[in-house]
């Protein structure tokens, strides 16, 4: 789906024309501005330990199902206040539930883990409490800062989220067919890079003034914060769950005989920090080796996502 072709739809969703031509960006734009306002949060946010374990397939089953229900109550409020203020200036030209709400497939998620009585099996805990607390008080007092949260979520979850579905259904062993992952499919978008672009170009040319952009960054890093608290609270109940964990994800340094030279994430962080040389030899160590080329593999996409985001 091109560029044009979404902005049509969107327009038909309600968002209304906006000038999309635009191809290069000022300092001054909002999504410029959220990227660098976020970057520290953000990296917070992918070090917490919760994070980390899931990006190297170490996933409790029974942690990644309290994960979706804390998103399906995120999502169903921030959803229900996007579509309260539609209608809004300041959020009517992003608005896209066709290509973007994240409910419906939540809730298909939780039935394939939970059965068909999953509502009566779960609960809203405290950080997702005050995570959705958060969102109606700004959809209801001050819509303008739901743009800041509908940029954190979606944008995230087509940048990295990517990545997760991949580990997530490959650790846990999932169906192939896309069950219990369905919250990171978005069957209404074609092209997530072009998508993000639009969606991008929507939010650059929303009338604010300066005052308006600051506090939407700091509401950006408050959304981060509250993903990070609800990251620590299931790093928490995961401590006192006695369940296997799976390893299917990134190699853990403990994996390689106490040697975290062999471990293809430090490579590229040696690589990043400037040891080339060094890098270099045990690329191809590696590489030479049919796991060593799965795993390295696997490194690429996830970098491959990250990246995404942070160019953003």
């Amino acid at each position: 789906m091109s560029a044009d072709k979404m902005a049509t739809t969107a327009s038909a969703n309600g968002a209304g024309p906006v000038n999309e031509g635009k191809d290069t960006l000022s300092p001054e734009d909002l999504s410029e501005l959220l990227a660098a306002g976020t970057k520290e949060v953000h990296e917070k946010a992918e070090n917490t330990q919760f994070v980390k374990d899931f990006l190297k397939g170490r996933i409790r089953k029974e942690l990644f199902k309290l994960g979706a229900v804390a998103l399906y109550y995120t999502y169903t409020a921030m959803e229900e206040e996007i579509e309260r203020n539609k209608d809004h200036p300041h959020f009517a030209p992003l608005y896209f539930p066709t290509e973007l709400h994240r409910r419906e497939a939540l809730a298909r998620d939780l039935e394939y883990f939970y059965g068909p009585d999953w509502q009566s099996e779960v609960s809203c805990s405290p950080a997702a409490q005050r995570y959705v607390d958060r969102i109606h008080e700004v959809g209801q007092e001050d819509p303008v800062l739901l743009v800041s949260h509908a940029y954190t979520r979606y944008m995230g979850d087509l940048s990295g989220g990517q990545v997760l579905k991949k580990v997530a259904q490959r650790a846990m062993k999932l169906p192939p067919t896309g069950e219990g992952l369905e919250f990171y499919t978005f069957d209404g978008i074609h092209s997530a890079k072009e998508f993000k672009q639009l969606y991008r170009s929507r939010m650059n040319v929303l009338v604010l003034d300066g005052d308006t952009k600051k506090r939407l960054v700091a509401e950006a890093v408050k959304a981060f914060q509250f993903n990070m608290e609800v990251f620590d609270e299931l790093e928490e109940i995961g401590k006192t769950i006695q369940e296997e964990v799976l390893d299917a994800g990134m190699p853990v340094h403990g994996a390689m005989g106490g040697d975290i030279g062999k471990c293809p994430y430090y490579s590229a962080k040696m690589a990043a920090a400037g040891g080339s040389e060094y890098a270099c030899q045990l690329a191809m160590a590696v590489l030479r080796h049919p796991t060593g080329q799965v795993l390295c593999a696997a490194l690429a996409a996830a970098l491959a996502g990250f990246a995404a985001w942070y160019l953003m």
